[in-house]
C-alpha cells in the first residue's frame, strides 16, 4: 500500500464547511421562525388597536349624522322603518374594505352598514368590547345616551395575508444569504486550515532523502506541538538511518578486499587441483564467493544512493556516460555484439544530474538485461532525441503484478539468473533524487514479447 496515495476518507475541511453553514442556516431559520411568532403577536394588537380605534372614532359621527337625519329614537315611535340597503356607504374606489361595520340601535336592528357589511345583523352581542367569530375579530363602541352601537369587523384572512407577506419578506433574503455565507465560509475555513495542508505537505516530502526539519514558527500555536513532535521523530529516523548508511557501506568496503582475495585464492586452488570431484567443490566456492563480491557491490551501490548523490549543481552529457558504460561493458563481455546501442543522430541527454548515480542506473539495467534476458538473444538500448533511454530485452510477458513485485528489495520475479534483487530498487531510489522515474513495460513498446526499462528524466534532450 502506498502511504502517500491520495487519501479517500472523509475531509475534515468539507466536513467543517457543511456542519457550520448547517448550523448557520438552522438558526437562522429559527430566528425567523421566532420573529413570525413576534411578528404575529403584535400584528395582531396593531390590527385590534386600529380596530377599536376606527369605532370609537366612528361613533360621534355616526351619532351626528343619524341626529341630522333624525333617525334616532325608539322602536315605537311613529318614524317609518328604513330598509338598511338604502343608507349604504358609498365605495368611490371599487376595491374590498379591510374593515366593515354596522350600525344598530338598541334593538338590535342595523340602521346603517359598510359598503360590504352583510344586510343581515352581526352575531355579535351589544356590548361593548371585543369579540370574534371562526371568520372575523369584531369591536363594540356604544353611545349611551343615544343608544348606538357602532361594530366594527376586520377579516382574520387579513391579518393571514400579511403575516404571509412578512414571512416572505423574511425568507427570500435567506435563500440568497445562505449560499453566499457558505461560499463565505469556505473561503474563510479554506484560509483557516491551510497551514494544515502546508503541514501535511512538509511531512509528505520527508524521507530518506530530505529529512531537514520543520520550521514550526510559521505554524499556527496549535500545530507547532506535532511539527516539534515530527522534528524529533525525524532526528531520531536520522540517527537511525545514518547508523544504517554507514554500516553498509563500511561493511561494504571491509568485503570487497577479502572477498576478492578469497575469490583469487580460489582461482588459483581450482587451478592446481587435478581431481574433478575437488575442482568442482572449489568451483562452487568461487561462484558463491562471486555471488557475495556482488551483493557487496550492490549494497555499496544502495549506501551511495540513500546518501542522495543523484542532483549536481552543473548540467552534465550524459549521453558521453552512456558511451562509457557501453564501452565498458563490450571490454567485458565474451560476445560484445550481443550488447547494440541505438544512438539517435544529434540525440543529447543533458542536465543537472550526477553522473556516477546516472552510470549507476545504467549499469544496473543492462546488467539486469543481460542477465535475465533470453540467453543469446541482443540487448538494445535506445537513446533518441528528446526522449527517453530505453533498454529492451527479449524475454517472456510479464504481468502487472510481477512487474510491481520485481520493483521491491530483494524480489526477482520469475527467474533462476543469479542476482541479488536490488538492482531495480536501486535504480529507482537514484532516479527519484533525480527527478525523473522508472517506466517497465512488457511486452516491449513494438513488439509482442520482450521487457524494456525506460528510464524519463526532466528537461532531456
Amino acid at each position: 500500500m502506498n502511504p502517500f496515495a491520495r487519501a479517500t476518507g472523509p475531509s475534515m475541511t468539507r466536513r467543517l464547511i457543511f456542519s457550520i453553514t448547517a448550523m448557520m442556516a438552522l438558526l437562522w431559520l429559527l430566528a425567523v421562525g421566532l420573529g413570525l411568532v413576534v411578528m404575529e403577536e403584535e400584528y395582531a394588537e396593531m390590527f385590534d388597536g386600529t380596530l377599536q380605534d376606527t369605532a370609537e372614532r366612528l361613533v360621534p359621527l355616526v351619532v351626528d349624522d343619524l341626529e341630522h337625519r333624525g333617525m334616532l329614537g325608539g322602536p315605537d315611535d311613529n318614524r317609518p322603518s328604513t330598509a338598511p340597503q338604502q343608507l349604504q356607504t358609498g365605495n368611490s374606489s371599487g376595491d374590498r374594505e379591510y374593515l366593515i361595520y354596522q350600525v344598530r340601535d338598541a334593538s338590535g336592528r342595523v340602521l346603517i352598514r359598510s359598503h360590504d357589511a352583510p344586510e343581515q345583523a352581526f352575531e355579535t352581542p351589544l356590548k361593548a368590547g371585543f369579540w370574534k367569530d371562526a371568520s372575523y375579530q369584531f369591536y363594540t363602541a356604544t353611545d349611551d345616551e343615544a343608544q348606538v352601537f357602532i361594530q366594527v369587523a376586520d377579516a382574520f384572512e387579513n391579518r393571514e395575508e400579511a403575516l404571509h407577506e412578512g414571512a416572505i419578506a423574511l425568507f427570500l433574503p435567506l435563500a440568497l444569504l445562505i449560499p453566499v455565507s457558505g461560499i463565505a465560509i469556505w473561503l474563510v475555513v479554506r484560509r483557516a486550515v491551510q497551514p494544515v495542508g502546508d503541514l501535511r505537505r512538509d511531512i509528505e516530502s520527508k524521507d530518506g532523502g530530505n529529512m531537514e526539519p520543520i520550521d514550526p514558527s510559521n505554524l499556527p500555536r496549535e500545530l507547532q506541538p506535532i511539527a516539534t513532535s515530527v522534528n524529533f521523530l525525524m532526528t531520531r529516523l536520522r540517527t537511525a538511518l545514518d547508523a544504517e548508511r554507514e554500516f553498509t557501506s563500511n561493511s561494504a568496503h571491509e568485503l570487497r578486499t577479502p572477498i576478492a582475495g578469497a575469490l583469487a585464492q580460489t582461482q588459483m586452488l581450482i587451478s592446481e587441483l587435478r581431481d574433478p570431484t575437488n575442482r568442482h567443490r572449489a568451483s562452487q566456492i568461487e561462484a558463491s564467493l562471486t555471488r557475495l563480491s556482488h551483493l557487496a557491490e550492490k549494497l555499496l551501490q544502495l549506501s551511495r544512493a540513500e546518501a542522495g548523490i543523484g542532483i549536481s549543481e552543473k548540467p552534465v552529457d550524459l549521453s558521453l556516460v552512456l558511451d562509457m558504460v557501453l564501452t565498458d561493458f563490450w571490454r567485458g563481455m565474451n560476445a560484445p555484439q550481443r550488447l547494440i546501442l541505438h544512438h539517435a543522430k544529434g540525440a543529447e541527454l543533458t542536465g543537472p544530474f550526477s553522473e556516477d548515480a546516472f552510470a549507476i542506473v545504467l549499469r544496473n539495467l543492462i546488467e539486469n538485461a543481460l542477465v535475465h534476458g533470453r540467453p543469446g538473444t541482443p540487448v538494445e538500448v535506445f537513446l533518441d532525441n528528446g526522449g527517453p533511454v530505453r533498454i529492451v530485452n527479449a524475454s517472456a510477458v510479464m504481468g502487472e503484478g510481477e512487474l510491481a513485485t520485481i520493483r521491491k528489495r530483494f524480489s526477482r520475479g520469475r527467474t533462476e539468473a543469479a542476482g541479488s534483487g536490488l538492482g531495480l530498487s536501486i535504480v529507482e531510489r537514484l532516479l527519484g533524487q533525480m527527478g525523473g522515474k522508472l517506466v517497465l513495460l512488457s511486452p516491449a513498446e513494438g513488439r509482442a514479447d520482450g521487457f524494456e526499462a525506460r528510464v524519463e528524466l526532466p528537461k532531456a534532450g
